[in-house]
């Protein structure tokens, strides 16, 4: 088994303010916790301009057919996953919002041990997918040198698709074969090493702003309102119907009844309301505004 140096890895060194966290009382423990994850927050600022830049490159690919694809190990897979989940019913995404993690979707539930240790790996379960050029590689690695990660990006390179790396290091290795790298050091966690905690809650925050700019940058949302979203169950079509009312002003019985008539198409039925044209004609003008409901009405 190969030998990896942690020493100066920033997430794995010992945080000054808890070297006696076992004889804490539950409430010193909850404080601290929560002064420490204040720290997150004001770190993130300094990497917005990184995310931002992430984020035109991701829109720009999804305009373009190409793909957002998370891919990680351990709790970096876990939350790169959860984010594509989450697209699904939030913005009616199929395909074009990927999670990987290395050993597998059984990984998610249950650690494959070694899995994140081998670049060859992630390299196939891009080529899995098929990976290319339309696509965007964002590898997620706390520590910012799991080789499942690097992996990730090398290839990637090799496909040229464009590449995105999340870590919580300064510096990190990760960085190196990324086009844009977003670095966040909040500081060593309150239980050494434990990277589900504050790096854990860096990248699900960040990942939360890549997907919803991205979502928003390709016209799945109207006002602040989710009108991509598909009704699959009793709470989704009320929310549904609110949705119509909220964006035109409209009554519960005529939000029903153009939802209806739209096959349950949020978009489709806000744009008839607003505009009294049929659902072909409101279909049509969404495919020839990219989905905006804006430019359609």
């Amino acid at each position: 088994m190969m030998k990896v140096n942690i020493d100066n890895i920033k997430t794995e060194s010992r945080n000054p303010k808890t070297l006696n966290l076992d004889t804490m009382s539950t409430m010193e423990l909850l404080r601290i916790m929560n002064e420490e994850d204040q720290n997150v927050i004001d770190t993130i600022k300094e990497a917005f301009p990184q995310i931002e830049e992430s984020i035109r490159l991701t829109t720009e690919a999804l305009r373009k057919n190409g793909r957002l694809i998370y891919i990680g190990a351990g709790t970096s897979g876990r939350l790169g996953i959860l984010d594509a989940v989450e697209c699904m019913p939030t913005f009616s995404t199929t395909d074009e919002v990927i999670g990987l993690i290395a050993g597998g979707e059984r990984a998610f539930v249950k650690a494959v041990e070694g899995a994140e240790d081998s670049e060859d790996l992630a390299a196939a379960d891009l080529d899995n997918i098929s990976a290319g050029e339309k696509d965007v590689i964002v590898a997620i690695a706390a520590s910012g040198r799991t080789p499942y990660a690097i992996g990730a990006l090398k290839h990637a390179r090799k496909l040229k698709a464009k590449c995105i790396g999340i870590s919580c290091n300064k510096a990190s290795e990760l960085s190196e074969y990324a086009d844009v790298a977003i670095e966040v050091d909040a500081g060593p966690e309150i239980l050494t090493g434990s990277t589900r905690l504050k790096a854990g809650t860096c990248q699900k925050i960040i990942l939360n702003m890549i997907s919803t700019a991205t979502m928003v940058g390709i016209g799945k949302v109207y006002g602040n309102l989710m009108v991509d979203m598909k009704p699959t169950n009793l709470k989704l079509v009320e929310r549904a119907k609110r949705i119509v009312i909220q964006s035109t002003g409209c009554d519960m019985e005529t939000a029903a009844e153009a939802l209806e008539a739209a096959d349950f198409s949020i978009k489709e039925a806000i744009i008839m309301i607003l505009t009294g044209v049929t659902k072909e004609e409101a279909e049509k003008r969404i495919n020839e505004n990219q989905g905006f409901i804006r430019k359609c009405i």
